[in-house]
């Protein structure tokens, strides 16, 4: 294709597929269909019967409870839609809101072999990806809790897939397509715009340069910015609310995202996939097939700088983590060739998937879960123990005070509370999208502070007294766990004036 994509075809004359030797593609290999719907049933299967295990994430308790929206102080609207819908269609339960993340999950399986056999990929380097993955810290964690970061399972992987095609097959309309998934992506994180951006320095810096003056490729990104309107009127209409969301979170988590993120590289697919990841970036400069991709790693470096200088998450590197792992497990297949390297492989994705199984699913008895300390580790099965029985704890503070109101330190517990509460006085949060709900009533007088917060605005009462500690009882240590429950009198001053110091971003 000439430097000039714009004139004649306009990117849109198809290559002959894949990536063999530099200047005389190979054929794309068949889709390995049997394969890769054999491991997206092992995953669905396992997802399904631990759906129920343990209970609410805290995150899915603060989706159900948000009213519908087109956008909250800390994120896009997508996320919480999905919830009410779930719970609409389905019930209100925990099991309902989590077939959206086992639906994400194995979409995201199906987009990463393609991705494998968009690179040159044959049967047995998608099985591998497909199988890889499956067991991959990010696909079991995101994939069993409905979280944002939910969707990006698929979000990265198709706007990645779409932007491999129209480089690979010289084909600009594939840009229309990624430009579409970005832009609807902004509905759920406007994070996807790093990913965008990503690519375009990737482009830039290492090339090809010819897809600048491409029509098609100003066309997708044209189409993402239509569908971003709707989230970009809300940031400017609420004074960008998600840029004090980002500084919040830098300000709390960033030195610990700094040195968590570079460990989290492996830990996120798992030290066995952490190599085939390597490998696929290595592939990348060193495999003349694979020179028009080579953008691709400049916009990894794009993300992992992003995490490093915002220091918000150490999660927004999971979407381009797992296209290196499809990428590089054409290396990897090519190696084992014989039995007992296969056999080698094959042990070693088992090894990483029990691994991975451990420190992102609820596989242990509650109580065993937590002598075994793994909450530290695996948090996110630790943020799902204990709301039940906190919320009946609240439930018994509040009555034994005979309290106006109930505020709670974070949207976990007041998500908690919204759905395992009995007979309370309104239950308000100062966190997040929650404190925009406001206060307490004017004339609350008495009120019961749930978790941390109690200790830090004491001396906005006239006095205050911890009544109770929360306990899970079944001694596993999260967030919640051994907090106070602090019943306060006589605020000394109106609840408008004094509900600023209970609002916090994090």
């Amino acid at each position: 294709m000439s430097s000039d994509a714009s004139s004649g075809a306009e990117g849109r004359r198809l290559a002959p597929a894949g990536v063999g030797q530099e200047g005389v593609p190979a054929p794309r290999h068949p889709f390995a269909l049997r394969d890769f719907a054999a491991a997206v049933l092992v995953l669905v299967v396992v997802l399904a019967v631990l759906a129920p295990w343990y209970g609410y994430h805290r995150d899915e308790l603060y989706f159900r409870m948000l009213p519908l929206d087109w956008g909250y102080t800390d994120q896009p609207p997508l996320t919480p839609l999905l919830a009410h819908a779930a719970v609409h269609l389905l019930g209100d339960s925990v099991v309902a809101l989590r077939v959206v993340p086992l639906l994400c999950a194995a979409g995201s399986l199906f987009l990463l072999a393609l991705i494998t056999r968009e690179v040159g990929g044959d049967r047995r380097a998608q099985r591998f990806t497909a199988w890889a993955m499956a067991g991959a810290t990010l696909t079991l964690l995101f994939g069993h809790v409905l979280l944002t970061a939910s969707l990006d399972l698929v979000v990265w992987p198709a706007a990645l897939l779409f932007a491999f095609r129209a480089v690979l097959r010289m084909d600009g309309r594939w840009w229309v397509a990624a430009g579409a998934v970005i832009g609807a992506s902004t509905l759920n994180k406007v994070l996807v715009v790093v990913l965008m951006a990503g690519i375009a320095a990737g482009l830039a810096v290492v090339g090809p340069r010819r897809w600048f003056a491409c029509r098609w490729m100003w066309a997708g990104v044209a189409l993402a910015g239509v569908l971003a309107i709707p989230t970009v009127v809300y940031q400017i209409a609420h004074g960008w609310p998600q840029l004090a969301m980002g500084a919040a979170l830098s300000q709390h988590n960033g030195a610990q995202v700094r040195i968590l993120m570079w460990p989290m590289l492996v830990l996120l697919v798992g030290p066995v996939l952490a190599a085939v990841w390597i490998l696929g970036l290595v592939g990348l400069f060193r495999r003349p097939g694979w020179r028009q991709l080579r953008w691709f790693g400049v916009t990894v470096a794009v993300v992992v700088a992003f995490v490093f200088i915002g220091g918000t998450q150490y999660y927004y590197t999971a979407g381009v983590l797992a296209t290196l792992v499809a990428i590089g497990a054409v290396p990897v297949t090519a190696w084992a060739r014989t039995r007992g390297r296969r056999w080698l492989v094959a042990g070693l994705l088992v090894v990483n998937a029990v691994g991975c199984a451990l420190t992102s699913l609820p596989l242990l008895p509650m109580q065993v879960f937590g002598a075994t300390g793994l909450a530290a580790i695996n948090t996110a099965a630790g943020d799902q123990v204990g709301w039940e029985t906190y919320a009946a704890q609240v439930s018994a503070a509040s009555a034994a005070t005979h309290a106006d109101a109930v505020i709670a330190s974070n949207y976990g517990e007041a998500g908690a509370l919204n759905r395992f509460g009995r007979d309370l006085p309104p239950v308000v949060s100062g966190h997040n999208a929650l404190g925009d709900d406001g206060g307490p009533p004017a004339g609350a007088d008495t009120v019961v502070i749930v978790g941390s917060q109690g200790r830090r605005v004491a001396n906005l009462f006239a006095s205050c007294t911890q009544i109770a500690t929360l306990d899970n009882r079944v001694g596993v240590k999260n967030e919640e766990q051994g907090q106070p429950i602090t019943a306060c009198r006589g605020p000394v001053a109106p609840w408008d004036r004094l509900w600023d110091r209970f609002r916090h971003l994090s």
